[in-house]
């Protein structure tokens, strides 16, 4: 069930990043002058890693020819004025159609009404007027987006893993020797604890926060091992995503603290003078632990998809010069990729190891203050 509040949590601070719409005309002139610009420009490779690795209105899965094919998803539109719309992302039928007063902003759009990139990013909803004119109206975005869809999926995998491995236990005893996927998952659940959760958390404030642990750790990996997968989500490579969970980090860490930690920060075992300048930093710093598990775990992941996918078009680019210069690229891209394949499967397990470790240690740390006095109270005695 953790897993589960976890996916709620995030959903509320998943839907800050859209994906990029692709832009079709409306009419058979301008397709025309549409595809003479894309015959004249060529592959745009920036264009297509970008719309890979952002968050999407609907599940994109391939383009037939001219026609995007794609799973709609939920849009909820809540707007203090007109209230909540909730229909399907198929309506704006790839943002050339308008639902309820409300538009998903395009490239094309935003060229043809003048508007800045900052202000009006593509793939954002927009309340609009008759004239499809912005009218600036503050909305607030709930949409159940492609990576919020992908969260929910970790998040339902996540539960029933450990629904069949707690189940195998119950049946079978914790005195037998485990088999098929019990025999998986055992020897994982208990190096998370035995060398990353006791040795960093103290007493029993350990076995406290196992499952805590243990579910950040396998939400990660799931995520991780997901966005590896040709159509998916990339979801941890999502700001937003990493930020929301080291928010939910930090407010563990929180909540452990005691006086002897607070004490450390705000009065630090220095000289007067030193005082001064050290407490402000030992401040600073008790934020600055969520800012780096958040951008860590964005940066690795999304540096990663990237990587491929660039390393993929450059079979496009070659392509695009010379048919024979693409299919002669083609088996080194092929080689490339399968080594980044597996040094992403690999740094897939990395980071939720750093994610979920940093996590034990920071909270560790929170905690060790009256840990120490209580063994120097008992030692002194």
């Amino acid at each position: 069930m953790v897993a589960l509040v976890m996916a709620l949590v995030l959903h509320s601070f998943g839907n800050s990043a859209y994906a990029a719409v692709n832009n079709e005309g409306g009419e058979a002139a301008a397709h025309a002058t549409e595809a003479h610009k894309e015959a004249k420009k060529g592959f745009d490779a920036k264009e297509v890693i970008l719309g890979h690795v952002k968050d999407a209105h609907d599940w994109h899965i391939m383009d037939w020819g001219e026609h995007p094919i794609s799973i709609p998803l939920p849009v909820i539109i809540y707007n203090p004025a007109r209230g909540t719309s909730a229909f399907m992302s198929s309506a704006f039928e790839h943002g050339h159609a308008v639902k309820d007063g409300y538009m998903i902003v395009t490239e094309h759009y935003r060229e043809e009404k003048g508007l800045a990139q900052a202000k009006y990013p593509t793939g954002t909803i927009i309340a609009v007027d008759g004239q499809q004119n912005p009218t600036g109206e503050k909305i607030y975005d709930l949409s159940i987006t492609k990576n919020i869809t992908y969260m929910f999926i970790a998040s339902v995998l996540l539960v029933i893993m450990m629904l069949s491995v707690a189940k195998a236990y119950k049946t079978r005893g914790s005195k037998q020797a485990p088999k098929g996927f019990q025999s998986l998952m055992e020897p994982v659940i208990i190096f998370m604890r035995d060398e990353v959760v006791k040795p960093n958390i103290p007493g029993k404030a350990a076995d406290k926060y196992t499952p805590f642990i243990l579910t950040i750790f396998f939400f990660i990996l799931i995520n991780n091992l997901m966005g590896l997968l040709p159509g998916s989500a990339n979801v941890t490579g999502n700001i937003a995503v990493t930020g929301a969970l080291a928010i939910i980090s930090f407010i563990a860490i929180l909540i452990s603290t005691n006086k002897h930690f607070w004490g450390h920060i705000f009065n630090p075992p220095v000289p007067g003078g030193v005082k001064i300048i050290l407490a402000p930093v030992e401040l600073i710093g008790v934020f600055t632990k969520p800012v780096s598990l958040a951008i860590r775990l964005f940066a690795n992941i999304l540096a990663g998809h990237i990587i491929i996918l660039s390393i993929i078009s450059l079979v496009f680019i070659f392509g695009g010069l010379n048919k024979a210069a693409g299919y002669g690229f083609l088996p080194i891209t092929i080689v490339f990729n399968i080594v980044m394949m597996m040094l992403e499967v690999l740094v897939a397990f990395i980071q939720a190891f750093i994610f979920a470790t940093l996590t034990a240690v920071f909270i560790g740390q929170a905690m060790e203050g009256a840990h120490d006095h209580d063994d120097a109270h008992a030692a002194h005695h």
